[in-house]
């Protein structure tokens, strides 16, 4: 059976030339922050990948196609979308089958990228283990899938709402290599500290795309993630940010919002009490990620041509 992949002219071009191509995620589009600034974001990351050398993918469900790569008019349409479903694993397959407008995790972004061919995938900041995941085992589906899928993710960090420690465990559990980019500490998605060692290091694109490139010589599933602090001027220093997620996190507790509701509350109430602050700084370190995502797909092009 042949998966139900359509590709952007651009995307289809690139891949059979063999040139660098970048992935990138739905959700930040259709859940992550209001039209038209969503649609403004979401071409600007494009822009970014182009500006450095590579092919941007957008990925998201349409008509009963996994889109890889959208025209703009898609985009636009996409953009303004009400109904999309928020598209993981789990569902990704139902969407399609439905013929929904579905936007893609992490998660189904791995999975429609490797169908695609494509090995880079810049994102903001991956899901991980929610805190007090003890008593309600909230654990996002992207972990599993980096130790699943063979694609190399570009984020900041995992989300700093989360439970940073146990994320990183269930990352190590799940054989994933995770490497702090130019430091040794692992970033905090808004800030660039999170008091935590990060597993480790690389310095250099290049390193990355070795190692990518290593677990496919082995045979080894999975992928790679790698975390890259938040540049410096747009960081929220982790001293400002944790009492405002500590504040979300106790109204998220008290209204009980649960599940999938979880993420998209805590980041609505960041963005009001940090004054707008958080989305920009998002806005910065998902540019980052893709200038980033976008050289370490060069490396890879390159070393296999």
């Amino acid at each position: 059976m042949i998966a139900p992949l359509t590709f952007a002219p651009e995307v289809r071009t690139a891949l059979d030339a063999g040139r660098p191509v970048v992935a990138l995620e739905s959700t930040i589009i259709t859940h992550g922050m209001p039209y038209p600034q969503n649609l403004e974001t979401a071409r600007a990351v494009e822009a970014e990948v182009r500006a450095h050398g590579a092919t941007p993918a957008t990925i998201a469900v349409m008509g009963g196609k996994i889109h890889i790569g959208l025209t703009a008019a898609e985009l636009e349409t996409l953009a303004q979308s009400e109904n999309a479903m928020k598209v993981s694993r789990a569902d990704l397959a139902v969407c399609l089958a439905k013929g929904a407008v579905g936007a893609t995790t992490v998660a189904a972004t791995m999975i429609c990228a490797a169908l695609a061919g494509i090995a880079v995938f810049a994102t903001g900041g991956i899901g991980g283990v929610h805190r007090g995941a003890e008593d309600t085992f909230d654990i996002s589906a992207d972990l599993a899938e980096l130790g699943l899928t063979p694609v190399t993710v570009v984020a900041a960090g995992a989300k700093a709402i989360l439970d940073l420690p146990k994320t990183l465990e269930v990352l190590e559990t799940n054989g994933v290599p995770v490497f702090a980019y130019g430091q040794d500490e692992f970033p905090a998605f808004w800030s660039r500290s999170s008091g935590l060692p990060a597993p480790l290091r690389a310095d250099t694109p290049g390193e990355i795309a070795a190692a990518h490139l290593m677990r496919a010589r082995l045979g080894l599933s999975g992928g790679q993630l790698v975390a890259n602090p938040i540049p410096p001027e747009a960081e929220i220093p982790r001293a400002e940010i944790v009492p405002a997620i500590e504040a979300a996190l106790a109204e998220a507790a008290a209204q009980h919002v649960a599940a999938k509701e979880v993420t998209p509350f805590l980041l609505a109430k960041i963005y009001a009490l940090t004054e707008g602050r958080s989305l920009a700084a998002n806005i910065a370190l998902v540019l980052s990620n893709a200038r980033l995502a976008s050289a370490i797909a060069a490396e890879i092009s390159a070393a296999q041509h």
